[in-house]
């Protein structure tokens, strides 16, 4: 349930500029050419590392156990191995490994399509779960990472203090064909001019919106 208290002053056509904006600075990532089965691993391998890292831990593994069955029949020390730029790489083979036979047993070697049924797979959050019918059914979601939430609250769309409301209130405010987009667009924004730390308020096309920078000029 959404406290009125979460949600922002901004008007649809406001939130539609925002992702309007956004799409004239970035150039939006679908992954399209990638199975809903290649897009659930490349998310497990992106949990706490970089986009390259994962870029490249994904192409290493793929480029040896081109599908579901050969990544299920694999050796997790040599899974491993090949996504280990990923980072806890022993962690998220033996994961990989576990989803991959779970899918093949329990669901016909098809990955749901649906958040009720992905988030009963190991490992799999909601953010994972909204990353695959995203990216890998290009379904209507709104996953919810650091830069999404760090930047909805920032930008005053949102008052919430977890990811998870953060989701809840954008998917009650935002008109939902900007939900699509949203996280590729905010991701790419907040890792280059939104940031953590010293945001690039001179690139940033939102001055005069958002909230955080105007309370820091008052």
């Amino acid at each position: 349930m959404v406290d009125d208290k979460q949600i922002g002053n901004y008007t649809e056509d406001e939130m539609k500029y925002i992702v309007d904006e956004l799409e004239d600075i970035f150039t939006r990532r679908t992954f399209e050419e990638m199975t809903p089965y290649e897009v659930l691993v490349r998310t497990i391998l992106s949990q706490r590392t970089r986009d390259e890292n994962t870029d490249k831990a994904s192409e290493s593994l793929f480029s040896v156990y081109h599908t579901m069955e050969e990544v299920a029949d694999a050796p997790v020390e040599d899974i491993a191995e090949l996504v280990r730029q990923a980072g806890f790489y022993n962690v998220k083979a033996a994961r990989i490994k576990e989803v991959s036979n779970i899918l093949l047993e329990e669901y016909d070697g098809i990955v749901p399509d649906t958040i009720d049924e992905l988030i009963k797979l190991p490992g799999v959050g909601r953010k994972t779960a909204n990353c695959v019918l995203v990216f890998g059914f290009q379904k209507d979601a709104i996953p919810v990472d650091v830069h999404v939430h760090r930047i909805s609250n920032r930008l005053g769309l949102v008052h919430t203090k977890e990811p998870e409301e953060t989701e809840d209130v954008l998917r009650e405010i935002l008109p939902q064909e900007l939900w699509l987009p949203l996280n590729d667009l905010m991701v790419q924004f907040g890792q280059n001019i939104c940031k953590p730390i010293n945001p690039q308020h001179e690139e940033c096309p939102f001055t005069d919106m958002c909230q955080t920078y105007i309370e820091g000029l008052e």
